[in-house]
């Protein structure tokens, strides 16, 4: 469970809901600047882990989502977006799957992430690439349910840990 404000109690029903009203500003936001720049360090068939309501699975060919929500993956059906229903740290797919994962805000809610990222690395296959967007200190205070902030020297340090090497940090302004 997680609580958005001092008022909202949201399950996993109603973070679908939440996550139905984001702004305008938001979508131009991921539409015209997020995802076109994290598209260019994707690469063929994707998956990105933690898919939320399906806005990359929509904007991006190619990707499959996973999201431990089953509302989610109920919202990204019906948009006509291919996602599925994981369990915490199990990806339902074969070994050496996919040329490229995205975890887009997702390290930061999981207090220890080596099993996801273990099973990211079997999912993916030998040259593949991952892509990690975390929030920066103003983001992390955004929501009560971050557990973990991550900076440049934690995420590289995290990196090595399970055997991925960082290629480019980049830094998103908003």
């Amino acid at each position: 469970m997680l609580l958005l404000d001092k008022m909202t109690e949201v399950t996993s029903e109603g973070y679908s809901r939440y996550l139905l009203k984001r702004s305008a500003l938001g979508k131009l936001y991921r539409t015209y600047w997020l995802y076109p720049r994290l598209c260019r360090y994707l690469e063929g068939h994707t998956l990105d882990v933690g898919c939320g309501i399906g806005d990359m699975l929509a904007f991006r060919p190619n990707t499959v989502g996973v999201d431990i929500n089953p509302h989610n993956v109920d919202c990204c059906r019906q948009r006509g977006v291919d996602a599925r229903v994981m369990e915490v740290d199990q990806l339902p797919f074969a070994g050496e799957t996919f040329d490229s994962v995205l975890l887009d805000n997702v390290l930061e809610h999981i207090s220890d992430p080596s099993p996801l990222l273990a099973e990211v690395r079997r999912v993916m296959r030998a040259e593949g690439r991952v892509v990690v967007g975390v929030p920066g200190r103003y983001g992390q205070s955004w929501d009560p349910d971050h557990k973990v902030f991550y900076d440049e020297a934690s995420l590289q340090r995290l990196a090595e840990q399970h055997g991925f090497q960082v290629a480019h940090f980049i830094h998103m302004p908003l």
